[in-house]
């Protein structure tokens, strides 16, 4: 046996192969962390396809956050008043059973809530669908993907009749001009802007295009840089279009074949000429022009967003006019090319497939399709009618429930909304309302944990064997190499426990995850995303595999002589998409802009995002040295001409207000933010900073089709406080291979 154990990143969406080795091995010194506790080694899998034995400074100190402030043993207490005490699995699974029966017979179903994660490994996801959905009757499962990737999901759902990217990683090294828009790919996926990178620096034909507000790292590795404002995304969008259109840079033959809908979309690119686009956009007609003329004289454009377009009140929209310029000039189905959806969570695309949605069921089917519902109660041995055809409650629905208290139960695994969740302070209030909320969780404290009634520990990475898949729709079995600490349970197996408690014993009767996920893929069969080739034994032996990979396909995964051939590598090659009619859809959108824009009272507009080091609310980054000496704190950028006219200096405290609440960053006078805009990173909740809540500011409107709030943008007022601080300098470090 191997002294390394494969595995996989469990942050980002690029989902880097890692290998784990104990920390103390024969004739080797052991090894240790900082405080001289032995760590487990990890060190990128070079056999992985997707990170190809990279890995960034968060993969690389992973293991380091094994044992900080773990959660050991089920708590629980009567009221959040009142101090936890300790209880049994038996106590507390009995407290859980009982609450659950008491409030399905007074209040319904649908008074119960639960809201989970892309942390989940994918047998996680389908056990707390078959759980919620189908046994419980209520649809009423989210997770932090409303807040990721929805918009995503319903752009492609909506133009190809499908979820999933159509693209994979090796187009990063075959493209002749990528478009990056709503992305900080080289802090927030950095494998895969190290495989782009040193694509781009050796072929000097390749064009490299950044749209952001911000300078950041990814786009000073651009050869163009589009500075737009805040919500003129589409207006840029649609004016590349009506150039491409007027210098004849189509594919009639692909449109009048593939496609559908264009005569509506040409009318309302007619609207969008260079000059008004590039006066709303605040960018020059020059750079515009060179932007349409790069796409359109590609012969492979491969296009890359992330949460800057998805994170909006027009996110669905923005992703289809992104795809719209792909159909308009047949870049799709291609190598090199085609519109790539960056993944946040490390396994939000298995949610995507089990249903991890609140309108989504197993399978990339819909609550709503009657046939669909009908599949999936026939194979889960249900009775007709017995899954819901109302979609459920958003994350953001639950909040305005526990509000209205419609919520008898609220179940949060592996997600800390208590810092993740736009409108911060109606958010705490809220929850506060909750009559019941069970959190389930590798770490104590967080921001969640004061809001909970139950804490029930959770086995983390490393700790539980199962399947994640990246962004690429890579699909990689993540093995345990240690046991969880005192009394913590991998999720699944909470969720099934709590299923045969409440009567449904031969339908949770797993007796570990390799059976969960062989159920799971069958309910694949058939569907865009077909993973009936797939199992914990054929990835142990085959290696990571993407789909489409049905059964007859077995044996043919990406580790294997035969990766080239792997019939997942792209989707849409033969140029007919999962529509009715086998065409993909333009969609015609105008420019409706912030749903919140600037004002006399309010005059900046605030957008926030993730540095290199952190992950998402610290839960684990926060607890591992390295990371936090990289980023010791938060901070706010400010354009030096709004600085100037503040009277803001660098390190100066700033109180940043908006309409719905207020927070104090140290200033860092920058000219890599554009003029009227000012950055904050979302990192730091109040366990590890005072007064520092992005989302203290944010406000939760929402895109009308995905429901994913607009958390990139609000309008803010800026105050000076005298008082300056120290405040280091923050630079993106390099990966490491």
């Amino acid at each position: 046996m191997s002294e390394f154990i494969k595995t996989l990143c469990p942050y980002c969406g690029v989902g880097c192969g890692l290998e784990v080795s104990p920390p103390a091995q024969l004739g080797k010194a052991t090894n240790r962390d900082n405080q001289g506790n032995p760590t487990w080694r990890v060190r990128g899998d070079k056999a992985h396809p997707s990170s190809q034995g990279m890995v960034c400074v968060k993969g690389a100190t992973i293991a380091e956050s094994l044992d900080k402030n773990r959660l050991h043993y089920p708590m629980v207490r009567d009221s959040l008043d009142r101090e936890f005490r300790r209880v049994t699995w038996d106590e507390a699974f009995d407290l859980i059973v009982k609450r659950i029966q008491t409030i399905r017979f007074t209040q319904g179903p649908e008074a119960l809530c639960m809201y989970g994660s892309g942390q989940f490994q994918t047998e996680d996801y389908y056990i707390a669908q078959k759980l919620m959905k189908g046994c419980l009757s209520t649809n009423n499962f989210d997770a932090n993907s409303r807040l990721c990737m929805s918009s995503a999901v319903a752009g492609y759902i909506q133009s190809f009749g499908s979820d999933g990217p159509p693209c994979c990683y090796d187009d990063l090294e075959l493209t002749d001009c990528a478009f990056l828009i709503g992305t900080n790919t080289a802090e927030c996926h950095p494998i895969v802007f190290n495989r782009l990178e040193k694509y781009h620096k050796k072929n000097r034909k390749v064009k490299m295009i950044v749209v952001d507000p911000r300078r950041t790292a990814t786009a000073e590795a651009a050869d163009l840089h589009l500075a737009i404002r805040p919500g003129t995304d589409i207006d840029l969008l649609n004016g590349i279009a009506h150039l491409l259109m007027r210098w004849n840079y189509i594919d009639t033959m692909f449109m009048d074949d593939c496609t559908s809908n264009f005569s509506a979309y040409a009318e309302v690119i007619r609207h969008y000429p260079p000059e008004v686009v590039a006066r709303q956009c605040g960018i020059g007609i020059e750079d515009l022009e060179t932007a349409a003329r790069l796409w359109g004289q590609s012969e492979r454009v491969l296009s890359l967003w992330s949460m800057g377009v998805n994170q909006s009140s027009e996110g669905t929209a923005k992703v289809r006019t992104i795809i719209n310029l792909h159909l308009m000039t047949g870049q799709i189905g291609k190598p090199g090319a085609g519109p790539f959806s960056l993944t946040g969570q490390p396994n939000a695309m298995g949610g995507r497939e089990a249903g991890g949605l609140a309108h989504l069921l197993p399978g990339y089917r819909t609550v709503k399709d009657p046939q669909h519902r009908a599949k999936v109660e026939e194979f889960w041995g249900l009775k007709p009618g017995q899954i819901s055809p109302n979609p459920g409650l958003t994350a953001w629905d639950m909040i305005t429930e526990l509000e209205n208290d419609a919520v008898g139960l609220l179940w949060i695994a592996a997600t800390n909304p208590a810092v993740s969740m736009p409108d911060l302070e109606r958010t705490k209030k809220a929850l506060l309302r909750s009559p019941f909320t069970i959190y389930q969780d590798a770490y104590y404290p967080t921001e969640t944990s004061a809001y909970a009634h139950v804490l029930l520990p959770a086995a983390q990475w490393g700790e539980k064997t199962g399947v994640m898949t990246n962004s690429e729709r890579m699909v990689t079995l993540c093995s345990a190499f240690r046991q969880p600490p005192r009394e913590a349970k991998a999720d699944w197996e909470i969720f099934a426990e709590v299923g045969r408690r409440l009567g449904f014993e031969k339908e949770f009767a797993f007796a570990n995850s390799a059976e969960v996920y062989a159920e799971f893929v069958k309910l694949t069969k058939n569907r865009p995303c077909d993973m009936t080739g797939i199992s914990h034994a054929q990835l142990q032996t085959q290696g990571p595999t993407q789909w489409p990979h049905p059964e007859e396909s077995r044996g043919a995964g990406v580790a294997g002589g035969e990766a080239s051939a792997n019939p997942g590598k792209r989707l849409y090659t033969n140029l007919r998409f999962h529509t009715p009619d086998g065409r993909a859809r333009f969609g015609a959108y105008y420019s409706k802009g912030l749903a919140e824009p600037p004002d006399p009272d309010y005059p900046f507009v605030l957008t926030n995002g993730r540095l290199y080091g952190h992950w998402h609310t610290q839960t684990r980054t926060g607890r591992i040295e390295k990371i936090c000496k990289m980023h010791p704190e938060p901070f706010i950028e400010i354009h030096p001409r709004d600085a100037a006219r503040l009277g803001i200096v660098d390190s100066m405290n700033v109180e940043v207000r908006s309409r719905r609440g207020k927070a104090k960053f140290p200033a860092k006078v920058t000219k890599a933010i554009a003029p009227g805009t000012v950055f904050v990173p979302m990192h730091w909740g109040s366990l590890w900073a005072d007064n520092a809540e992005a989302n203290a500011l944010t406000h939760p409107e929402s895109c009308p089709d995905s429901l994913q709030p607009e958390l990139k943008a609000c309008a803010v007022q800026l105050i000076p406080i005298s008082v300056e601080v120290p405040i280091k300098d923050y630079q993106l470090q390099s990966s490491q291979s």
